[in-house]
């Protein structure tokens, strides 16, 4: 069979989203400028799972073209069991024999796509491939030195392993692993930053240990089956971002009886009082009750405004003092859950007050472990424990709630899962001594990032000889220098 070399090798997107090989697919290639048609009954298209490429055989088994993936090629339905495909000066047909064979390969998307909108994605993508935003989390030492504990004090679960880093960032992680002893790291990135942490590969002369692999962990194809995966996938609230949906499918490529750091999260709730949060954020719509801004009455979107305020949970931290019952915890072991496990979580809780006063809402903060074989290691964002990244979130309810200490408020919390890679929240509670019920729908991805001068006395301290001051350490923005790692 002749073969075209002026085929350009990118096709459409539509088979990228090809999981099957199509035997039934009939193939038409018209090539415009000498108004020929070639016809070839005998090639199946075929594509591995992860692989970012389709490759087109004959019987015998021979490659006859090979193409990339773009969201750009041209392409076209025609008819009812027909695609055209616009590649140069060539056209290609692909002409299914049953229309369900054609509905299969229109309405099929790979993960990322199915459960992310694409402006959503563009600029998740964009501020994770800052090197701004790597330098804060970087710099969020707790989150740093907590991950490397965890790995060098479990150094046995890496040792002469292969591990898959996903989400790597500039790689940090990569180089834990390779510290513990790792045989073999794959570090997946699915944002701008890759070429940097390649850079860093390089500098550190570790390109035989570490491979950057550019692109979606749902897309990019592993070279090979891994022992360890290792991560950093948690958001406000745990969950927020979705990337936890990535880590966990990740696990495709995990062998049997592989090791995940971290390996579970467990998201904390708890009922609090505290009135001034309450009144300030009441006060943020005041604005709308003006009656006469330069001549016109804003008194009309009042309403509007409180319950926009009132959607937003709210990013600060506190003191637990204003917490008025012990917490309840939601545990997600990521080694025995599922991607759809987390597209909609129910988180019922029955709390006995430990005070009498105002419930003006839930707060929210998570631990994620590290179970390696030598120990286990946390790291928490809890209110009593150093400030993270992360601080805790806080959901007010549209109307506080009265109870007296030893009464209990029982209700639930449901997430949804959304394309803007968040979650809708939706509280319900009740105080079961009085009757006295309220709630609130709040939207994870509108957070409100709220300010105090007094979180800089809460601001953790580096230990001694791990961290150098800067002069912006003063300015509560948590910039430390980061610390330096054993040399490889």
């Amino acid at each position: 069979m002749e073969f075209y070399s002026a085929i350009e090798l990118c096709l459409l997107l539509l088979l990228l989203l090809l999981l099957d090989v199509y035997l039934d697919v009939l193939l038409e290639i018209v090539e415009i400028a000498s108004e020929s048609m070639r016809r070839h009954n005998d090639l199946a298209l075929l594509r591995h799972s992860y692989a970012q490429c389709i490759l087109m055989l004959p019987d015998a088994g021979v490659c006859v073209f090979k193409f990339s993936i773009t969201r750009d090629t041209e392409c076209c339905r025609v008819a009812t069991r027909s695609f055209l495909i616009t590649l140069g000066c060539f056209s290609i047909i692909m002409r299914f024999s049953t229309q369900s064979g054609q509905l299969s390969l229109r309405r099929h998307q790979p993960v990322f796509q199915q459960r992310t909108d694409g402006s959503s994605a563009l600029q998740y993508f964009q501020f994770y491939g800052c090197l701004s935003q790597q330098q804060n989390m970087l710099q969020d030492y707790l989150r740093t030195a907590t991950y490397q504990k965890a790995i060098l004090l479990n150094d046995v679960d890496f040792r002469d392993k292969v591990v898959l880093d996903v989400g790597c960032g500039t790689g940090i992680l990569s180089f834990f692993a390779v510290q513990a002893g790792a045989k073999k790291v794959y570090a997946v990135e699915g944002s701008s930053v890759a070429k940097y942490a390649e850079i860093l590969v390089q500098t550190n002369n570790l390109s035989n240990k570490i491979t950057v692999l550019s692109g979606k962990i749902e897309e990019v194809c592993c070279p090979e089956k891994v022992d360890v995966i290792i991560s950093e996938p948690m958001g406000y609230m745990l969950l927020n971002e979705r990337m936890l949906e990535s880590y966990l499918h990740a696990k495709n490529w995990l062998k049997p009886k592989g090791m995940m750091f971290p390996t579970q999260g467990d998201i904390h709730l708890a009922p609090f009082t505290d009135e001034q949060l309450y009144m300030e954020h009441h006060a943020r719509s005041h604005f709308w009750n003006q009656r006469c801004f330069y001549g016109v009455n804003l008194s009309g979107l009042l309403s509007s405004a409180v319950d926009e305020f009132f959607r937003q949970p709210i990013v600060d931290t506190f003191d637990m003092q204003v917490l008025m019952a012990r917490s309840v915890k939601y545990t997600i072991n990521f080694l025995e859950a599922k991607e759809e496990d987390l597209h909609r979580l129910e988180i019922p809780f029955v709390f006995k007050l430990l005070q009498s006063g105002l419930i003006h809402g839930l707060a929210f903060w998570f631990d994620v472990a590290f179970v390696g074989s030598r120990m286990t290691v946390w790291l928490s964002t809890a209110p009593n424990e150093p400030l993270t990244q992360w601080y805790q979130v806080r959901c007010l309810l549209q109307t506080p709630l009265f109870a007296k200490m030893g009464q209990t408020l029982s209700g639930r919390v449901h997430l949804i899962a959304n394309k803007r890679q968040s979650y809708d929240i939706h509280i319900t509670a009740v105080v079961d001594q009085s009757g006295f019920k309220s709630g609130n729908s709040l939207d994870l991805k509108n957070l409100f990032f709220r300010t105090h001068v007094d979180w800089i006395n809460k601001l953790p301290m580096p230990p001694p000889g791990i961290l150098a001051w800067v002069k912006s350490w003063s300015t509560g923005l948590r910039q430390p220098v980061a610390f330096s790692f054993p040399a490889l």
